[in-house]
């Protein structure tokens, strides 16, 4: 009687599954005398086992140098230190731009205050005709009011065959972060290798002032490193890494004033996509949306000490920034979590109203419009659509209702704008408008992929998936493309930002910054 090799007992294919999913596998289909519905449970098993390890392995990133890691990214950091020692040593200014590198992040805020960098002692100044002194004006992400819309100074519409003037281009550390811009300096946050950093750029010129960093990595299939947005506020950046730290530095040095890490305090998982809500300033807080558990999704700090002030709410977050609004007379915090749209009271972080708002996987990522005075327009891909919503207040309690709701936009993660009680956006990837009042599609047409969309005067600036800037003019009569050229190499779904006349695009590896005040 022949025997069975061990290798091929049941016993040993179970363990083998267990370790290695693909060789348990090839041994089970291997083994004589299993019948074929056996084989096929079995492979079920095995392979759901082995999906379950690459899920858990790609969270903690042990996967990330396999399977995740650009090949081209050590050249590419490479390059990106080469320019800018090579840009330090041709600086025409008297002394050189600094630098500060922390560990990571002090839990404890009066700790954080003593750990001083050095960033700031040699700080340069501001290039000769850059904006410092100038009104601060996009200090948001998105803008004033977070808006997405441009309007402090009139823009060049009569683009050359070549596109906008090009200022000044150059490699940048990986990220989703947008700009915001004050006192002539450019403000992001970046990858540059096994760090996340903040860093300062003369505007006109794109020299680095200043950079301040700490150790945090956060890989994913979809693009390595931060994705919040930078805020300024009063001499102040608040930065918010993708695994949560969240620091408080001076504008003009990078030196660090606090830090705090969101997650860990506030019981909080990192999503999966990594943390991307944007700091929001208002009054003496900082408002930030950790989706931790027991009341601790949305938390306000003191803005300048860093002092926890209140936490509220239960709710998983999605990708979503805070927004300052005034609906239905009430002066408070509107935020999209992954299950509903909720205002926030200011003082205390108390829910004033709620309304739901699922999508498939909960994954909301576009800002909501506000209308007017009691209504907001909201938008998300992933099998949703769009609606109007009413917000009402009577006997201090506040009621939402829903004005239309249909599926012509799908803002998947990019968001619309408001122009003339018309709505511009990308349903999914084609630009489209639609009637604010109704509902009612104009028109749709233009594939510009996942980019992004700004309103600056009458006219659409779109900063495509592929690197393209496009001008389109804001009409609801029909798709009317003015102007197009390539900004940017690669991959691009960063918003861009305008400050000053100056527009400012990146992506994860390239910064560039163009021209488009009018003459």
């Amino acid at each position: 009687m022949e025997t069975t090799p061990w290798y091929r007992s049941t016993a040993v294919i179970a363990v083998l599954s267990i370790l290695f999913p693909p060789l348990g596998l090839v041994l089970l289909w291997a083994k004589p005398g299993e019948s074929a519905l056996n084989k096929i449970v079995g492979s079920m098993v095995i392979i759901a086992l082995g999906c379950s390890y690459i899920i858990v392995l790609s969270k903690i990133g042990v996967l990330s140098g396999i399977f995740i890691t650009d090949p081209n990214t050590e050249a590419h950091y490479e390059e990106l230190e080469r320019h800018r020692a090579e840009q330090r040593a041709s600086s025409s200014e008297a002394q050189p731009g600094s630098t500060s590198t922390d560990a990571a992040g002090s839990d404890n805020a009066a700790a954080a205050n003593a750990n001083t960098s050095s960033a700031g002692a040699n700080t340069a100044a501001p290039s000769p005709g850059s904006a410092a002194g100038a009104r601060s004006y996009w200090t948001n992400y998105r803008g004033p009011d977070r808006a997405g819309r441009y309007d402090e100074k009139a823009i060049k519409t009569n683009w050359s065959n070549e596109g906008l003037p090009l200022l000044w281009r150059q490699p940048v550390g990986a990220g989703y972060a947008s700009f915001v811009v004050a006192e002539g300096r450019a403000f992001t946050i970046e990858q540059r290798r096994r760090q996340e950093v903040v860093t300062a750029y003369d505007i006109e010129t794109g020299r680095e002032v200043w950079t301040h960093s700490w150790d945090a990595e956060f890989t994913e299939t979809n693009g390595d490193g931060p994705r919040a947005t930078p805020t300024w506020d009063e001499g102040r950046i608040y930065a918010l890494g993708a695994t949560g730290e969240l620091r408080c530095l001076e504008a003009k040095t990078g030196k660090r004033i606090w830090s705090r890490n969101i997650l860990s305090e506030n019981d909080a998982d990192n999503l999966s996509w990594g943390m991307a809500g944007s700091p929001l300033v208002v009054d003496d807080k900082v408002i930030v949306l950790p989706g931790g558990r027991k009341g601790k999704s949305v938390a306000a700090y003191n803005k300048l000490t860093g002092a926890p002030l209140w936490k509220s709410l239960n709710d998983r977050q999605a990708y979503t920034s805070p927004m300052l609004v005034n609906l239905a007379g009430k002066r408070h915090i509107l935020a999209v979590t992954a299950t509903r749209a909720v205002g926030v009271a200011i003082e205390d972080g108390s829910l004033l109203w709620e309304y739901p708002w699922t999508t498939d996987m909960g994954i909301n990522c576009s800002q909501p419009v506000i209308v007017d005075q009691n209504r907001f327009f909201i938008s998300s891909g992933y099998g949703k659509g769009a609606a109007l919503v009413e917000l009402t207040a009577s006997g201090g309690r506040f009621n939402t209702r829903t004005v239309w709701q249909n599926n012509l936009m799908k803002n998947k993660f990019n968001s619309s704008v408001l122009y003339n009680g018309h709505i511009y956006g990308l349903d999914e990837s084609i630009l489209s408008c639609m009637n604010v009042e109704t509902g009612e599609r104009k028109w749709k047409g233009g594939r510009y992929g996942y980019g992004q969309i700004l309103l600056a005067g009458d006219h659409l600036i779109v900063l495509t998936d592929a690197g393209d800037i496009v001008l389109i003019k804001a009409t609801p009569e029909r798709h009317m493309e003015m102007a197009r050229f390539s900004a940017l190499e690669g991959k691009t779904w960063n918003y861009p930002a305008i400050a000053g006349g100056r527009l400012l695009v990146r992506n994860a590896n390239q910064m560039a910054c163009y021209n488009l005040a009018a003459e």
